[in-house]
């Protein structure tokens, strides 16, 4: 082997445990990040159960037009997405609902936003896995064994 191809294969290597080095150190930084936003998700769910909760007690004339956006209760024009009723849906509920019941009360409530989707239960499936990898809501096995879905921050409140 020629010093020159030595020099560059110790030179490849180099700069192979380099670019290992940075992937390891970015692939630490994600996941802490992922696990903050996880937490922070999980805060944002509590402080917005508050809310509601106390809107539900009290009156949503409590709460300003700011509040209610953010909490997702302000009515206008604009129509609410499915995800975010699939939010509001397991918030205010006291107990674990399965993607069927979740289903029946957007249909109850705001059946429109179903009418686009041909499969709406497996939309509905879908949106409800997917909050459940963002930490914003836990599966819990039922008694018939089945799944169903309640808020992350109802379930961390029942087992503190």
């Amino acid at each position: 082997m020629s010093t020159e191809a030595g020099v560059h294969i110790q030179n490849a290597h180099i700069e192979n445990v380099h670019v290992q080095e940075v992937l390891l150190k970015a692939q630490a930084e994600l996941r802490q990040l992922m696990h903050q936003r996880v937490e922070i998700t999980r805060q944002i769910g509590t402080v917005k159960q508050t809310i509601s909760g106390l809107a539900v007690v009290f009156g949503d004339d409590v709460l300003n037009d700011d509040l209610l956006e953010l909490v997702g209760r302000k009515t206008g024009g604009r129509q609410r997405g499915l995800t975010r009723a699939c939010r509001r849906i397991l918030m205010e509920s006291s107990r674990p609902m399965t993607a069927r019941d979740v289903c029946e009360q957007i249909l109850r409530t705001i059946p429109s936003l179903l009418s686009g989707h041909k499969h709406s239960m497996a939309s509905v499936a879908t949106i409800l896995n997917r909050l459940g990898q963002y930490g914003e809501a836990t599966a819990v096995t039922i008694e018939q064994g089945g799944r169903a879905w309640q808020w992350a921050a109802t379930q961390r409140e029942q087992i503190d």
